[in-house]
């Protein structure tokens, strides 16, 4: 484990201390909202940021099984970067992110395809997977043909880290598939959802996820479960036979209820006998890749080059 960006610990603790200050104003994420507080904490994208700017780069697609993505293709195409979005299951869009998404394809070279999942709680577990599923499956097999290139990787942020993970798992164990992904970037990931302790511990911090809100997040997804069944290793990636998945780059902030998760996911993955690169940035909160922080223009860089060099 290395822990980066001390450096920048006092902004970052400012910026945590500034949020949890104008959390006041805004909806709780605490136990499954109520439809119009649904609307509304996904109108405002969850921390009350600015929104986001779509961009005519983006291309609005239908792929197999009806599954809709957004794609961007830069010039310049060295590979294909299945990109699957956070928000709890429940919130977030393929859309949300569009000048991070255009910014990576061009200076990563890749073409990068975001994948607009179905969102609970009107479409719970199994949905959201199976969306994923399909588009992995989509590019595995007409990658080459759309994009001119079979090097592909995968990843995401909190539930799209989670779903990225479950997505290896699923087409290894259901369709024999591995190695087509040659990288997986994996973003503050919940990989437990029967809870870990960090989980448990985190306590009441209005910060953008906390105990109650995770909490909250696993009723939306998978309402009716109990802890037992939440720790099947399909739902729960923590608890699956991790071997044969490709490399992976972790990421996650020592203020975030997620910590063990990364952690805990690191170790297995390293005793699967994949190479897997570990970081925790000092300071910072789940999500803070959101925010315009000193952290999230490195930890962006660190981002770009990893997936610009894995497994050329």
């Amino acid at each position: 484990m290395t822990i980066t960006d001390e450096d920048c610990l006092a902004e970052t603790l400012a910026f945590n201390e500034q949020f949890e200050a104008a959390a006041a104003s805004r909806p709780t994420r605490g136990e499954a909202p109520d439809a119009t507080v649904l609307v509304l904490l996904r109108r405002n994208r969850l921390g009350g940021h600015t929104p986001p700017v779509r961009l005519s780069h983006g291309q609005d697609r239908v792929v197999a099984g009806g599954v809709k993505v957004r794609a961007f293709v830069p010039d310049h195409v060295d590979g294909v970067y299945l990109h699957i979005h956070g928000g709890g299951w429940a919130f977030g869009s393929a859309d949300g992110q569009d000048e991070k998404l255009w910014q990576l394809a061009v200076q990563a070279r890749l073409a990068v395809v975001s994948v607009e999942y179905r969102l609970a709680p009107e479409h719970p577990f199994p949905a959201g997977p199976d969306d994923c599923e399909a588009a992995a499956r989509w590019l595995v097999e007409n990658a080459a043909a759309e994009f001119g290139t079979r090097r592909l990787l995968i990843g995401g942020e909190s539930a799209g880290a989670h779903l990225s993970v479950v997505t290896l798992l699923r087409l290894r164990d259901r369709h024999g598939i591995t190695g087509a992904f040659r990288a997986a970037n994996l973003l503050f990931g919940p990989y437990d959802l029967s809870m870990t302790p960090s989980q448990r511990s985190f306590g009441a911090r209005r910060l953008l996820s906390n105990t109650d809100s995770v909490r909250g997040s696993y009723e939306l997804f998978t309402p009716g479960m109990g802890a037992e069944q939440r720790r099947a290793p399909e739902v729960s990636p923590l608890f699956a036979d991790l071997t044969g998945l490709p490399p992976a780059r972790i990421a996650v902030g020592t203020e975030d209820p997620l910590l063990d998760d990364s952690l805990f996911l690191a170790q297995r993955w390293q005793a699967a006998g994949t190479p897997v690169q570990l970081g925790v940035v000092a300071g910072a909160m789940h999500g803070f890749t959101l925010f315009p922080l000193t952290i999230t223009e490195r930890e962006q860089e660190r981002e770009r080059e990893f997936l610009a060099t894995a497994r050329r």
